[in-house]
């Protein structure tokens, strides 16, 4: 029962720190545009000196490599961190083999988001940086499919951890140690008292 409850916890662990990556990287984008609708006195001047436009593709670009360095660093701790999980679970719990096959393809997501999509979206990303927005471009058109794909699995691996935890608090209560320590109670030979 307590090492359900640790699991429990340490998958909502892992879908906080996902909601506060997306957040973040969402942030870094929302940041430049506040930053250039109030700036300070002292980034007015540069502001002034590349122009509205060269200093928005700047920031952005900025915010891009923040965000290709975080989610890179993420992928490679949910790799090491889902494997973690993983023998927790099958090491550390009682669990049978579903949440395994669950938590295993979680980690199957992390694998083709941090060796296959990452990559191509950082370089597809930094050729289209200082495009500008309204120019049509082969590779922004590729960076969107490849960045709709990673969204779609993010979803699928929300959806899965939410199966996964719907699956150890259900399960919660009705476990298969008390259902073996109510029988090994029933036993003839557990019947005698300690005085």
């Amino acid at each position: 029962m307590h090492s359900r409850r640790v699991a429990c916890f340490l998958l909502g662990i892992w879908l906080g720190a996902s909601l506060l990556i997306a957040w973040a990287a969402a942030e870094n984008f929302s940041a430049v545009d506040r930053l250039l609708a109030k700036p300070s006195a002292a980034a007015l001047f540069s502001i002034k000196t590349l122009g509205p436009t060269g200093a928005r593709l700047l920031l952005r670009y900025e915010a891009s490599e923040f965000n290709r360095w975080l989610f890179h660093a993420w992928g490679t701790i949910q790799l090491i961190g889902g494997a973690g999980f993983f023998l927790f679970l099958l090491f550390g719990t009682r669990e049978g083999k579903y949440p395994l096959i669950v938590v295993l393809l979680m980690l199957g997501v992390v694998v083709l988001q941090l060796f296959l999509l990452t990559p191509a979206m950082i370089s597809l990303g930094r050729l289209t940086d200082f495009l500008p927005p309204n120019q049509p471009s082969g590779e922004r058109n590729r960076f969107w499919v490849l960045h709709t794909a990673y969204v779609s699995f993010e979803a699928l691996k929300w959806a899965l951890a939410l199966l996964l935890g719907a699956t150890l608090v259900r399960r919660r209560g009705s476990s298969r140690d008390s259902r073996q320590n109510f029988d090994r109670v029933d036993k003839a030979n557990h019947r005698h008292v300690n005085r």
